[in-house]
Formats: structure tokens, sequence, C-alpha cells
């Protein structure tokens, strides 16, 4: 059994950044001229997805608060980026490149082996809340396709074979 995530947030939610979040967002502002705080968003995004697992809008409102600008400079920059996840996600979310290079040689196929084998399709998560399926435009890996990324992790020239292999090894913990 399956389910779609969808976004879910109250828009009266207060979000509040601990003191050790607001220390780690300041150290990356404070790499960048007065005035140009803003070039620091994608890596506060990266800080807040890392304390709150994905992106909801009262965070993404929050940043935009932090960094003294619009809350859809924040959207526009979260929703362009595969790597920002805009709906809770699964423990472990795979992201399959679809892009030319890689659907040469089977990219489409292995999606669909992994929306079987998990019993989901792209977009959704287990119902266990262990994994969750997106694709992505391009991963960089031209030469080494098909390629699937979980978290800063590349895993190349796959087949369904090694795709089964990497699903029991994150479900059993042995790869975090």
């Amino acid at each position: 059994m399956s389910h779609t995530t969808q976004p879910v947030f109250d828009p009266n939610e207060v979000i509040v950044f601990s003191d050790a979040m607001i220390t780690q967002m300041n150290e990356v502002v404070n790499n960048f001229p007065q005035d140009k705080e803003k070039s620091a968003l994608i890596r506060i995004l990266h800080i807040a997805q890392a304390a709150y697992g994905w992106l909801s809008v009262p965070v993404m409102n929050k940043i935009a608060e932090f960094l003294k600008i619009q809350p859809i400079e924040v959207y526009e920059v979260a929703t362009f980026y595969t790597m920002f996840h805009l709906q809770p996600v699964g423990k472990h979310v795979f992201e399959v490149c679809r892009t030319g290079p890689c659907m040469l040689v089977g990219s489409d196929q292995l999606i669909q082996h992994i929306e079987q084998r998990l019993n989901i399709k792209v977009g959704e998560t287990t119902s266990d809340g262990m994994f969750t399926l997106k694709t992505a435009e391009c991963l960089g890996g031209c030469g080494y396709g098909p390629l699937l990324q979980c978290r800063n992790t590349y895993h190349e020239h796959l087949t369904t074979e090694k795709v089964d292999a990497l699903i029991e090894q994150y479900r059993n913990g042995e790869i975090q």
C-alpha cells in the first residue's frame, strides 16, 4: 500500500528556529557582503530542510523574514531545485535522473521498476515512510547512467538487480 504525501501545514503555525540553527544560518550569511545576504538562500534552505525534513510554507516564510527578503523569492528558489522537498518525504529519497543520456541507458525502465518494487509512483512515499521516489532533470553523471541519488550519494550504472540490492541495503540500515 502506498500513499501520496500532500503539503501539510497550518498557515497559522509559528516557526521558531532553534538557537543552534540561527547560529548556523548567521555563519552562512556572514560569508557574504552586507546587503548581499540573499546570496545565502540556498545554503539556508539546506539548513532548514535538514532541521525540518522538508520545506513547508511557514518555514520558507520564516527564512524570508530571517533574510529580510520577500517570501516569493524563497519560493522561487525552493521550487526550482529538485533537492528541496516541498512536502513531507520518506527517510530515503531516491531521485532518478530522467534526462536524455540516462533515458538512453534505461532510466525510464528503472523508474518503472522502482515504482513496482515499492508500490508507489513518482512523487509518492511508501506507507511505512521509508522511501520517496522523485525524478531529477540532471544529476550530472551523464556517462554513468542510469543514475540515482539518495542524499549525497550517487549510485551509478544501475540495473534492476542493483536497485533491488540498494533498496534492501537502505531498508536494513546498511547504507545511511
